[in-house]
Formats: structure tokens, C-alpha cells, sequence
């Protein structure tokens, strides 16, 4: 279910904090890109151009969204 977790994020980010969290507490292993060099925001906006807030979470290269969406990931895909 969790192969290859990707979270884009900057600091000071209270979602991205909890994303973070969520994942490490539950011993996923995630991959994270900080936006606010240059190269990883062009990265993420060749990624999904839509989007305008932190954290951006890709699970196995599939777009989830933010945090909420996440939430509503999870829910929607209990084993």
C-alpha cells in the first residue's frame, strides 16, 4: 500500500508537519522534497501544476493532494 511516499513541503508548515508525523509514526518510509529550492518547486509544479498549498503527498507516483486528502485517502483504502 505504501511502496513509495513522496511529500513536498516547505518549513513552518503545520500540514506538512502532520503528514510527516502520520507517517513515521505508522513506520512508512517517505521520500521528502523541500519547495522552497527553486529546483524541487519546478519539480513538483511539472508534477501537478494545480498546486497552490503544502504539503503535496504522492503515493506510488499517484497524486493523494494535501493533508485532508490524505485523511480521505486513507479512509477510502483501509485493507
Amino acid at each position: 500500500m505504501f511502496n513509495n511516499v513522496e511529500i513536498y513541503s516547505k518549513s513552518n508548515c503545520l500540514y506538512c508537519d502532520k503528514a510527516k508525523n502520520y507517517f513515521t509514526q505508522n513506520n512508512i518510509s517517505f521520500v521528502e522534497h523541500n519547495v522552497e529550492t527553486p529546483e524541487v518547486f519546478d519539480t513538483l509544479m511539472n508534477r501537478n501544476p494545480n498546486a497552490r498549498t503544502m504539503p503535496q503527498i504522492f503515493i506510488d507516483n499517484e497524486l493523494i493532494g494535501g493533508y485532508t486528502d490524505l485523511e480521505d485517502w486513507l479512509q477510502n483504502n483501509k485493507d
